[in-house]
C-alpha cells in the first residue's frame, strides 16, 4: 500500500478523504525535514509513459547529483487518492488534474500547486470511428464513459468552456483500467481521454478518434501539489526546490532527445516497452512534451503557472457549482519554487541529451515524421 498505509486507513482516506494526520500519528505533520519524500500518482499506475522527465533524471543521475532521494507509488486508482494521502501525510507530493485539485480544496484540504506541469489541456474525448464529433453540445443527454467517478470534475469543466449544458451529460464509471475497452464494446458515447495515453491505447488495439484538447480546449492539465504549510518552511521548501530541480531537468531532457527519454521509461518498465514499442512510446512522450512544454516563450521556465489562466478556471468551476467558494488562484497556485527549479545548467543537459547512444530500435526511429502524424486521430474537420 502506498507510503506503508495500513488497510484501515486507506479505507478512510479513500471513502472519507479528510482524515486528521495528527490523528494517524503520520509523518508530514510537523515543519521537520522530510525523512522519505514521496511522489504520489494519480493512476493507480507508474507503468506509463506519462512520468518521464523523473526516470530520465534518475538514469542520467540528475537527482543523485542533487542530493536527492524520494520514492515513487503508484497509489489507488481512487481518481482523488493523490490528494487525500498528500493532504493526510502519506505522501508528499501529488499530481492532480485541475479538477480533482478543486475537489481537495473544496473538502478544506490545505494544499498548494508548487509546479504545473500541464501547461496545455491534456484531456480529450475519445469517440469510436465514424462518431466522433468537433461540437460538444451534441453531447448533451449523451454517455461519457470514466474509469473514475472522481474524473467528472476534469469534464464538466472542460464541457461548460464548450457551451455545455452538463446538467445534461450522463457519466458511467466503467472502470480503470476498463472505461476505453466498454467504449470499443460500444458502451456509452464518449470516454475519457489524454495526451500519450491515445497512443498507448493503440497499442492495445483500441484506436479511437478524438475531440483533442490540446488542440481546442483553452484550459490545462495536472499540477504537482504540496501541503501549504511546506512551501512556508524553509528546510522544506528547500528540499522541494531541488527536488523539483531534477524533475525540470528531466523535461528539459526529453525535449532535447524525446526517445532518450522513452528508453528511460521501458528500461523501468519492460512490460510497458513490449505493450507499445519504440515507434508508439514516441509518439506518446511527444504529445506529453507539447502538454508540458505548452508555450514556453511565455513562461518563466518548465513549471511556471500563468495566474490568470487558473483564475479563469476557478471562476469557471465556481460558476459550476464545483466549489461553492470564490478561489483566487494566487492563494492556492505558487511560483515560489520555479525559479530554483530552473536554475541548471542548460547547456549541459543538453549536451547530455544530444551526447546519448540511442539504441539501433530507437536511432530508427525518425521523430520529425512522428511530429508530422500527431494529431492524425483527431475528429476531421
Amino acid at each position: 500500500m502506498s507510503g506503508g498505509l495500513s488497510r484501515r486507513t486507506f479505507l478512510q482516506v479513500s471513502a472519507a478523504g479528510v482524515v486528521s494526520a495528527t490523528a494517524l500519528g503520520t509523518r508530514g505533520a510537523s515543519a521537520e525535514p522530510y525523512s522519505k519524500f514521496t511522489w504520489i500518482s494519480p493512476r493507480g499506475t507508474l507503468e506509463v509513459l506519462d512520468d518521464y522527465p523523473y526516470w530520465i533524471g534518475k538514469k542520467m543521475g540528475y537527482f543523485d547529483d542533487l542530493g536527492v532521494e524520494a520514492d515513487m507509488q503508484p497509489g489507488p486508482s481512487d481518481g482523488t487518492a493523490t490528494v487525500k494521502f498528500v493532504d493526510v501525510g502519506q505522501a508528499d507530493m501529488g499530481f492532480p488534474s485541475p479538477g480533482v485539485f478543486s475537489f481537495a480544496l473544496e473538502n478544506g484540504m490545505k494544499l498548494k500547486s508548487a509546479f504545473h506541469m500541464g501547461a496545455l489541456d491534456t484531456f480529450s474525448l475519445a469517440f469510436r470511428k465514424g462518431e466522433g464529433t468537433n461540437d460538444l453540445k451534441t453531447l448533451e443527454g449523451k454517455t461519457i464513459l470514466l474509469g473514475s467517478a472522481a474524473w467528472q470534475s476534469i469534464v464538466d469543466p472542460m464541457l461548460a468552456v464548450q457551451g455545455v449544458d452538463v446538467t445534461k451529460v450522463k457519466y458511467v464509471e466503467a472502470g480503470w483500467p476498463t472505461w476505453a475497452t466498454a467504449l470499443k464494446a460500444g458502451q456509452g458515447d464518449a470516454a475519457l481521454g489524454w495526451e500519450g495515453l491515445r497512443a498507448e491505447w493503440i497499442g492495445t488495439g483500441l484506436d479511437f478518434e478524438y475531440w483533442l484538447g490540446v488542440k481546442k480546449s483553452p484550459l490545462f492539465a495536472n499540477t504537482f501539489v504540496v501541503r501549504a504549510a511546506d512551501v512556508d518552511d524553509p528546510e522544506r521548501k528547500a528540499f522541494l526546490d531541488k527536488y523539483l530541480r531534477g524533475w525540470a531537468m528531466g523535461l528539459e531532457f526529453g525535449y532535447q532527445n524525446p526517445r532518450a527519454a522513452v528508453e528511460a521509461v521501458f528500461e523501468q518498465f519492460p512490460t510497458l516497452a513490449t505493450n507499445i514499442g519504440p515507434e508508439l512510446g514516441t509518439t506518446s512522450i511527444l504529445q506529453q512534451i507539447a502538454v508540458f512544454r505548452g508555450d514556453m516563450d511565455k513562461r518563466a521556465g518548465w513549471g511556471d503557472h500563468d495566474m490568470t489562466a487558473w483564475q479563469t478556471f476557478f471562476d469557471q468551476i465556481h460558476e459550476l457549482g464545483q466549489i461553492s467558494n470564490p478561489v483566487k488562484a494566487e492563494d492556492v497556485c505558487t511560483n515560489a519554487c520555479i525559479a530554483a527549479a530552473n536554475d541548471f545548467d542548460h547547456a549541459k543537459v543538453k549536451a547530455d541529451a544530444d551526447g546519448y547512444k540511442l539504441s539501433d530500435a530507437f536511432a530508427a526511429i525518425d521523430v520529425d515524421n512522428v511530429k508530422a502524424h500527431l494529431y492524425d486521430q483527431a475528429v476531421p474537420g
